[in-house]
């Protein structure tokens, strides 16, 4: 534990920062997940409405820090060629 009032403020804000962190962090992974469930399930018409929502989820965590930006444009990518797929098995 630290001595130092400035060192104990640090630690208190870096906490509440992570727990931050971490809730928008999972909400992409949930947004992705309930994304892939579509897709596994084929429906074409249920995963082309949550393209744009979790591809705004994505760009958010960008925006505020939490993923780098090839990191989401990755995440992106692989949301998008899984849709093609699915579009092209149908």
């Amino acid at each position: 534990m630290p001595n130092i009032k400035s060192a104990k403020k640090r630690v208190v804000t870096s906490e509440k920062r992570n727990k931050i962190n971490v809730a928008k962090k999972s909400r992409v992974k949930n947004a992705v997940k309930k994304f892939n469930e579509a897709v596994q399930a084929g429906d074409v018409a249920l995963a082309e409405k949550l393209l744009p929502e979790t591809m705004s989820v994505i760009d958010c965590a960008f925006k505020d820090g939490i993923f780098k930006k090839n990191t989401a444009a990755r995440k992106k990518a692989t949301l998008c060629r899984a849709l093609d797929k699915l579009k092209a098995a149908k």
